[in-house]
């Protein structure tokens, strides 16, 4: 199987997000939660995966998280 790097993935799972944009695993669930609809969130079944680019520009705009 072909190992993706992670700064090239499309998306990211709450793990590869936490190491990736390094906050806390609980945090980025915490924003899960409060963004269930949100554009930079896939659901596959019921478990969300981050679209990575769109995430990033959300985070830039960020002032504390």
């Amino acid at each position: 199987m072909n190992n993706i790097p992670i700064w090239e993935k499309f998306t990211l799972t709450i793990e590869e997000a936490s190491v990736y944009f390094r906050i806390g695993e609980n945090k980025l669930r915490t924003i899960i939660n409060e963004n269930r609809n949100a554009d930079f969130i896939l659901w596959n079944g019921n478990r969300p995966q981050i679209k990575r680019k769109k995430f990033e520009n959300v985070i830039n705009n960020m002032h504390n998280i």
